[in-house]
């Protein structure tokens, strides 16, 4: 059975890269993965171009996992000598784009909902999710289908990992910021240049160690990225316009940080969200000593992904190599996909025995 659902599985994610799918216009990938379901008798639901499915024998008295990955991908990078949107396989590669982020870990993922699917009696409930919008942290992506898939106890998010263990996962807040001065002649002693005010605000960003140091992440990291300011020459600007990007561990929300940073900076704060939190599973909690016995290593990730519109335990973890997303020429190799199957099948194995 694993080796039927493996060569199906490769066969669907050539399908999937061959069908272009950037974040917001994935209704095409939607459709089909409704159709891979629908051609097994599985039923699903659909919410814009997410599609969900449970297992067969759903028991609203047991606990509830959740197998989550994207079907969405970022535009091609301007490297690539192949053609992005043909599945290329040469020997154990396969080329193209979203193989590896997350093509790979979907289609893996459906493979192990598949070999549970008709299995009674399982300790937990299976709910698979294949959701948009991941790329850009879409509002219309796992956030939306979130109430609607029912009570979730913990979950499995699959992005490259080599299915190692990403245990926890920095949150990630982007806040404008707008340092104001006054308008003046550059020639006279007039004004007050709002861009000298940004460059105390940007000194602070740069230096400040917020008290709490993760265990696993370390130092929260503050980056300012974005600066604009001033119309011409001879005119002090009335205003500087700033944009800072911060990877939140584990050791504060992401509204305490934004609280600290208003205590200290002069300048104007304005979050775009803090809705992307940082996430993390307990060591000692079944799924990771599942993968620990698998000998998987575990670890903490810079990179955000759907983790941070849950609100429940979750685990990173899929086939594929996280440096290889959005890079020219993208691939992943097929025996990750076949490995990743086969890990995934076995991850989940001790935990669903039959309920006593």
């Amino acid at each position: 059975m694993i080796s039927q659902l493996q060569q199906a599985s490769i066969a669907l994610l050539k399908q999937l890269i061959q069908t272009p799918s950037f974040s917001k216009e994935e209704e095409h990938t939607a459709t089909l993965i409704a159709k891979f379901l629908s051609e097994r008798g599985i039923p699903y639901k659909q919410k814009l171009n997410n599609i969900w499915a449970y297992n067969k024998h759903y028991d609203t008295s047991k606990p509830t996992l959740l197998l989550n990955s994207h079907h969405d991908t970022v535009k091609p990078n301007p490297g690539y000598t192949l053609d992005p949107f043909k599945a290329i396989q040469q020997n154990d590669k396969l080329f193209g784009l979203g193989s590896n982020d997350a093509g790979g870990c979907l289609v893996a993922l459906l493979a192990c909902f598949l070999y549970y699917y008709e299995q009674p009696d399982l300790a937990y409930n299976i709910c698979f999710a294949a959701s948009a919008e991941e790329e850009i942290s879409g509002r219309n992506g796992l956030e939306l289908i979130i109430p609607e898939l029912g009570p979730l106890d913990f979950a499995i998010v699959g992005e490259p990992t080599e299915m190692n263990l990403a245990i926890a996962e920095k949150g990630l807040i982007v806040i404008d910021c707008v340092a104001h001065g006054k308008a003046g002649h550059a020639a006279r002693e007039e004004g007050e240049n709002a861009i000298y005010k940004a460059m105390e605000d940007i000194s602070w960003f740069k230096s400040y160690q917020f008290p709490k140091v993760s265990e696993l992440f370390g130092p929260i990291k503050m980056s300012v990225t974005i600066i604009q300011a001033g119309s011409q020459h001879n005119v002090v600007p009335a205003t500087c316009e700033f944009t800072v990007d911060i990877r939140v561990t584990d050791a504060y929300s992401n509204e305490e940080v934004v609280e600290i940073i208003k205590s200290h900076v002069k300048s104007e704060i304005k979050p775009r969200s803090v809705r992307l939190k940082p996430s993390s599973i307990d060591k000692a909690h079944p799924i990771v000593q599942s993968g620990l016995n698998l000998g998987k290593i575990t670890y903490g990730s810079p990179t955000t992904s759907d983790q941070a519109v849950l609100d429940i335990p979750s685990l990173k973890c899929g086939p594929g190599y996280s440096g290889r997303s959005h890079m020219a020429d993208e691939y992943i190799y097929i025996s990750e996909i076949e490995k990743g199957i086969e890990d995934y099948i076995a991850l989940l194995k001790p935990l669903m025995k039959k309920a006593e």
